[in-house]
């Protein structure tokens, strides 16, 4: 359960990381917020949801074997890990230097006529840095969940869209209510601290993707 737990953990802390920063889905749940109301942040979240739970299906189905390989887990595990020094790095310095908040989002049109579920599934796949999300750091945390079976799939999951669901909500309602809670300074400090985990995180990343190629290693080479 220990284990469980942390993968839920981890994949809420890191979906954070990747909500908090302006894009697509940001801009669009601030636009339909403005509006019309509250609710048009959540249901867009689950349009998002549909199409992520549709990837993690088809990782866990389609490439479950080819996964747990240790050649494959190792290498995707330096990808991943890579990709999120990358992100991390890129999330200190933009909230170190106040290069990001949450007025870039609003000038954006995001009219969609496609409702706002469906809209969230289009924004979502049509967003090349998700794309590019879910085949490294992504199909990292498939790899790695998946050693726990189903379970440790599901705690992944939902922890992942859980903190897509808080925060979006979140903005909604500072739109929809007004932004006066969330201040520039603080909205910082916490994509700062969000920052700084990811780094930690591409640690265990590509310290889990060493161990897997290690083990491969030993695996092939020949007996005496």
């Amino acid at each position: 359960m220990t284990k469980l737990i942390a993968i839920f953990t981890t994949s809420l802390f890191v979906g954070f990381s990747g909500a908090l920063m302006p894009g697509p889905l940001l801009t669009v749940v601030i636009s339909g917020s403005a509006r019309r109301g509250f609710w048009e942040g959540p249901a867009l979240v689950l349009g998002h949801a549909v199409a992520e739970v549709l990837i993690v299906a088809a990782l866990a189905a389609g490439l479950s074997r080819l996964l747990k390989r240790d050649l494959v887990a190792g290498l995707i595990g330096l990808l991943g890990g890579a990709v999120l020094l990358w992100m991390g790095f890129d999330i200190v310095r933009s909230a170190w230097w106040g290069t990001v908040s949450l007025e870039q989002a609003t000038g954006s049109e995001a009219g969609l006529p496609l409702g706002p579920v469906i809209t969230g599934v289009v924004v979502s796949i049509s967003n090349p840095y998700w794309v590019l999300w879910w085949a490294t750091v992504g199909a990292s945390y498939v790899a790695l969940s998946l050693r726990r079976g189903p379970l440790g799939l599901g705690f992944f999951y939902f922890g992942h869209i859980l903190s897509d669901l808080s925060w979006y909500s979140l903005v909604a309602l500072l739109i929809a209510r007004g932004r006066a809670l969330l201040s520039q300074p603080v909205y910082r400090l916490i994509l700062l601290g969000c920052g700084l985990f990811l780094i930690a995180l591409s640690i265990y990343f590509v310290h889990s993707g060493i161990k897997f190629l290690r083990g491969k290693a030993v695996a092939i080479s020949p007996s005496d």
